[in-house]
């Protein structure tokens, strides 16, 4: 049924109109179980989670609120209008996502071009929340994790490492397959030492 309506809603929009449903029983890196008009985001049916499913399935929120009319921005900058929807299975858990991205690239062109002819000081401007694959949001923290702390890798010592690799647990990085091999190969540590600097980080918050 929300697939039927998934579609119908991208119909009613046209081409523009992207609807994606997520299912959060699936691997993260494949949670996408119906799409319309994925070349608006340039995904498809099997491809992998986005940031939001991503924060849903790390926080797991049983009582998350639906995000609506927000902007994104794809990885070739397109504009979208956004919305997430929480669905919610008999027993009234968050099952599924159904988000809608509609490309508004062009109509904020024709604004911008109404603004100039009609504006008397500087248009405000909102920074989109830019959409991520799961196969690239491990790669995505990692660079936030190395900002973060103000140093490459290489220069790190045990301190900064645990606070990045913390940084890394706390915004669900290791909910990625794999995800702990290419960390620890990043910052030059073995397994063993990336879950005890996790433990750490674990041990601090019962304490």
């Amino acid at each position: 049924m929300l697939k039927q309506v998934a579609a119908g809603i991208a119909a009613q929009f046209g081409s523009s109109c992207e609807v994606v449903v997520h299912d959060l029983s699936r691997d993260p890196e494949r949670s996408i179980v119906f799409i319309a008009n994925g070349h608006v985001s340039g995904r498809k049916e099997g491809d992998g989670a986005s940031t939001v499913v991503m924060e849903q399935r790390r926080t797991n929120d049983p009582e998350p609120e639906d995000h609506l009319c927000y902007l994104t921005k794809t990885p070739d900058g397109k504009i979208l209008k956004s919305s997430t929807v929480y669905i919610r299975d008999g027993r009234g858990q968050v099952a599924a996502i159904l988000a809608i991205n509609y490309d508004i690239s062009r109509l904020l062109m024709v604004e911008d071009a109404l603004r100039d002819l009609t504006s008397t000081g500087e248009p405000s401007q909102t920074e989109p929340e830019k959409i991520t694959n799961v196969n690239d949001l491990l790669e995505e923290l990692i660079q936030q994790s190395v900002a973060l702390v103000g140093k490459p890798a290489a220069l790190m010592n045990k301190d900064d490492k645990v606070r990045a690799i913390q940084f890394l647990s706390q915004n669900g990085a290791f909910l990625v397959t794999k995800s702990g091999d290419k960390v620890a190969k990043y910052f030059g540590i073995s397994k063993y030492t990336l879950y005890s600097y996790i433990d750490m980080k674990q041990e601090g918050k019962t304490s």
